[in-house]
């Protein structure tokens, strides 16, 4: 059992070793720095974010608790106001002498009104039916009794001055009053007097749409009902709406501001921000810590790919012409000399390559040039003695035979023997690698000619071959081998009579070329022998003419050909070439 392998680093590549060191020595440390800069910054960026957005929500709720308390100061001070009192209570016997009484004490108040800047206007309701119900003097009748504001201040009203809102002008909820009942000096006969104190219309507008805050504000009552808000998709002043009911942003930060005053009793001053919007300034020092931080590594980096990339290159300069050494290839490096390990190493390589070429020359050369002489002299004593045996002198013979057997009437006889001298010179001129369909089909009719003239009808033919085809090129001689198999291994050992088909069919870029033979067929075990030996690369007796050309197609075209064959036993043998088509 193989033992395992330990890690050992001078086992890693240079270019491998050097990213390793940039990876942990610079790009780790750096990037680990930027994100802890960029969350402690982040950090202490949303704190002081928060913090003043606090401040914010704090002082408009002292800005809202100072507009308050000034109308709390005027309905106290009119609260305590005897002369006020007695102007309500008074029966007036003439309009004239409720006129007078009017001008002399309700003047000076509407002359103190505007001293106020939260206070629009005073109204005072009563049910004394000897005033007069106008300038600021109101009748508490039915309809006021049936009001909103009447009956939600009713039982406080008596106590302490309560904020309520009630119809404006505009038919809705949106004016704010401060009502108070005025019962601090109170006989048998007393009338009712309360007494309204109208906000400006302005006033929560002005107290609450900081353009510094960056969300909504929400004016909540005791009850959690929103009195007012800054929010354009909640209609305030339609009527009530709960808080709660509001559907708020998923990343929504809230900040909350109460009141504990009697008049005031849990009220709230509600802000409601989107974390995203708070972190806005984070996200911008983000994206100076991300630029800063791809400075920091982009310029290293480059310096670092820069230093690698020449030190990868000279090795690998130096490594390619050692593996052409391998090969003899004595290359010298060229190029400037350098000073480092890597030129001394160049240098050096460079001293070897010339030292062993030189020494190639002095001894190999030498011994290869004597050798070659001596090839080239059996060479040519082989040349003389094959001339000796010169081919052209049995084509003259044929020729001449023929020629006697023309003289004689033997035309059967002529057309033999010079069918058997076409397929002779074929067979000795090998230099032509490719010939035309039309070509190698006039070599295979002076074959079956043959055959016919041996074994008479007994074996017979059939070529059909497409008009396109003819013009293709296919290998010299490679469909020859299988018509000759077909007929001595075919058609010659049976008893009976056989057929030879061959069909070549072009279609586009393919011929396809079948040759069937009626004969003898081959059995399962010689079949599977020979689609082996194929395959094996193994010639196999009296089918090496098949071999041959099999080898021959692979060598001219590779994996873009089909070859295929099926026999049958005593029923016989189909081969089938698909060829791409090249004319």
């Amino acid at each position: 059992m193989d033992k395992m392998k330990v890690f050992n680093f001078n086992n890693i590549g240079l270019r491998q070793k050097l990213l390793i060191i940039y990876i942990f020595a610079v790009f780790i440390p750096i990037t680990l720095t930027h994100i802890v800069f960029y969350q402690v910054t982040s950090n202490n960026v949303r704190t002081q974010k928060m913090n003043d957005i606090s401040l914010t929500v704090k002082k408009m709720s002292n800005d809202f608790l100072i507009a308050i308390e000034d109308a709390v100061g005027i309905s106290s001070m009119l609260y305590t106001d005897y002369e006020l009192y007695n102007f309500l209570e008074t029966k007036y016997e003439s309009t004239t002498d409720y006129i007078h009484a009017y001008h002399d004490y309700y003047d000076n108040i509407s002359k103190e009104v505007p001293l106020y800047s939260p206070v629009h206007s005073i109204n005072l309701y009563t049910n004394n039916e000897t005033v007069i119900y106008a300038g600021g003097i109101k009748q508490i009748d039915t309809l006021v009794k049936d009001s909103e504001w009447y009956k939600d201040s009713e039982l406080v009203r008596n106590s302490y001055p309560v904020l309520t809102r009630r119809i404006g002008e505009s038919g809705k909820l949106d004016t704010f009053s401060l009502i108070r009942e005025l019962d601090n000096y109170v006989t048998i006969d007393s009338t009712q007097k309360i007494l309204e104190i109208k906000l400006d219309l302005r006033l929560m507008y002005n107290l609450f749409n900081d353009v510094t805050f960056p969300g909504d504000i929400y004016l909540l009552n005791g009850q959690g009902m929103i009195e007012y808000t800054t929010n354009p998709k909640v209609n305030w002043a339609e009527g009530n709406i709960k808080y709660p009911s509001v559907k708020l942003p998923d990343d929504h930060v809230v900040f909350e501001e109460s009141f504990n005053l009697k008049y005031l009793n849990n009220w709230k001053v509600v802000g409601v921000a989107q974390e995203h919007v708070l972190l806005e300034e984070v996200e911008s020092s983000r994206n100076f810590i991300l630029y800063l931080a791809l400075i920091n590594l982009i310029f290293p980096s480059l310096f670092i790919i820069y230093i690698t990339s020449s030190l990868h290159f000279r090795i690998l300069r130096i490594l390619k012409h050692m593996r052409k050494v391998e090969d003899q290839h004595f290359e010298l490096i060229e190029g400037a000399r350098h000073g480092d390990e890597i030129g001394e190493l160049t240098q050096a390589f460079n001293r070897m390559a010339s030292k062993i070429k030189k020494l190639i020359n002095e001894v190999y050369i030498a011994d290869i040039q004597k050798k070659n002489l001596e090839l080239q002299r059996k060479q040519a004593q082989l040349s003389a003695l094959q001339s000796q045996i010169n081919p052209h002198f049995l084509f003259n013979v044929l020729e001449t035979i023929r020629m006697r057997s023309i003289l004689k009437k033997e035309d059967e006889t002529a057309k033999i023997i010079h069918n058997i001298a076409s397929m002779l010179r074929k067979s000795f001129i090998w230099g032509k690698d490719w010939v035309k369909v039309e070509e190698e089909i006039y070599l295979i009719k002076c074959f079956l000619e043959i055959q016919y003239y041996r074994f008479d009808d007994k074996m017979q033919y059939h070529i059909d071959v497409d008009p396109d085809a003819y013009n293709c090129l296919i290998p010299n001689m490679s469909l020859i081998p299988f018509v000759e198999n077909a007929s001595i291994h075919g058609i010659e050992p049976i008893k009976g009579k056989g057929m030879i088909n061959i069909s070549i069919k072009s279609n586009r870029d393919h011929l396809i070329c079948e040759i069937t033979d009626t004969g003898q067929g081959m059995d399962k075990e010689e079949y599977e022998r020979l689609l082996q030996s194929l395959e094996e690369a193994e010639d196999i007796g009296e089918h090496v003419g098949i071999k041959n050309v099999y080898c021959r197609l692979k060598l001219h075209y590779e994996d873009n050909f089909e070859f295929s064959i099926t026999s049958t036993k005593g029923a016989g043998t189909t081969i089938s070439i698909i060829l791409p088509c090249i004319r």
